[in-house]
């Protein structure tokens, strides 16, 4: 079973992460998890603090001479902003009033709920560990993922549809192998160049307005081998694992899978996807994909379409209106450095998260401690159930 788990806090010492389980003999190299860490700052309307971090990823174990050990992989990532809050978020008592204390909640965080469900009279104590900055372990975790599934053959890829009420009509013309190549370079990551300038004028102006603005993102997964997950228990069901993810993502309030909700407002002709004969029996070939890669809990061999809209970041420069916890009066929200608009960034973290399903569901149907033995058990089901061309 494919394990991680993160710890820290936003403005604390470091983010700590375990991730276990993944096989010996995974080629990982330390460039390769920065490249992806950067695309995680990547996007139009983003805050201050990605200027100030680097997120640079340590491996502290697990990973030896470029390859994995099929050991826990230990990783650390140093905030470089804890040295303006070494006092605000020390360990140990400090002398003195404790500064930045927290006590109007922001509508749409986890703010006050957290600070009733964990008794915290100051709610620095839950925004601190509820902050999207936890986020980037989960990159650093989801691309070692990522590269075990490029070794088998399977890509992940995002992209960015909606800014606001501005959409990107751009159908997908960029083989999903290649996508991230060709939007990585755009200020939003769209495909669509004018959309992009109509959403990068949105994003001014909700800042200038002291405003947020959210969106939605497709992510991608191509050359997934048939029949991952299963129908035969709730849990076992991909497309539960998948959108458990994708909503423990920060300010994700919907996930769609193919066309999502639009198969529930047309005839059954046009919501499912025929077939035709391959090259056996078992070799199928669908003349569409409307349901995104996923069929009855288990994977068809076609391309994975996620879909997940997020909303606006909670906090506003120009606050809304919340109640004191302490007083019980009305007051003005509370206002913590953030970003205008974080879309882009929240399709590469997905992309992380998708990489960390898919694993374990590899992991879970084909099982192997090492690559050398992983790569012949796929090799042979790929053969027996793809039909000839298909990716």
């Amino acid at each position: 079973m494919l394990r991680y788990l993160t710890a820290g806090e936003s403005h604390g010492q470091a983010l700590m992460g375990i991730l276990e389980g993944l096989p010996s003999g995974i080629s990982l190299r330390s460039q390769y998890l920065q490249q992806h860490m950067r695309r995680r700052k990547l996007g139009y309307g983003r805050g201050n603090r990605q200027k100030i971090e680097d997120d640079h990823v340590d491996i502290l174990c697990g990973v030896r001479h470029g390859k994995t050990l099929g050991a826990p992989i230990g990783l650390l990532i140093h905030n470089k902003d804890w040295k303006n809050w070494q006092q605000i978020m020390a360990v140990d008592p400090v002398p003195g009033p404790v500064k930045r204390q927290v006590g109007v909640p922001r509508p749409g965080h986890a703010d006050l709920v957290g600070g009733i469900k964990y008794d915290h009279a100051d709610m620095r104590n839950v925004l601190e560990r509820s902050s999207a900055r936890e986020t980037a372990m989960r990159v650093a975790l989801g691309t070692i993922a990522r590269r075990f599934l490029e070794e088998l053959g399977i890509h992940i890829a995002s992209r960015v549809t909606q800014i606001g009420a501005v959409a990107d009509p751009t159908p997908l013309n960029v083989p999903i192998d290649q996508l991230n190549a060709a939007v990585d370079e755009r200020p939003l990551r769209c495909l669509g160049t004018e959309a992009e300038t109509a959403m990068i004028a949105a994003i001014d102006e909700a800042r200038t307005t002291g405003n947020t603005l959210g969106g939605i993102f497709e992510v991608y997964a191509v050359g997934v081998p048939v029949a991952l997950g299963s129908y035969s228990q709730w849990d076992r069901r991909l497309e539960g694992a998948l959108g458990e993810a994708f909503l423990s993502m920060n300010a994700i309030k919907g996930v769609e899978l193919g066309i999502g909700f639009e198969a529930g407002r047309v005839f059954g002709s046009e919501a499912h996807d025929e077939m035709a004969p391959g090259d056996s029996p078992l070799q199928v070939r669908y003349l569409s994909n409307r349901a995104g890669g996923i069929t009855g809990g288990m994977s068809t061999g076609q391309p994975i379409v996620m879909r997940a809209a997020m909303k606006p970041i909670a906090t506003l420069m120009r606050p809304l209106d919340s109640v004191n916890a302490h007083t019980g009066e009305a007051a003005k929200a509370h206002i913590e450095r953030s970003d205008t608009c974080a879309v882009p960034a929240a399709a590469v973290i997905c992309e992380a998260l998708m990489a960390l399903v898919l694993a374990e569901a590899i992991l879970d149907k084909f099982g192997a401690d090492s690559m050398r033995e992983l790569k012949p058990r796929i090799k042979a089901w790929v053969k027996k159930t793809r039909p000839t061309g298909e990716a």
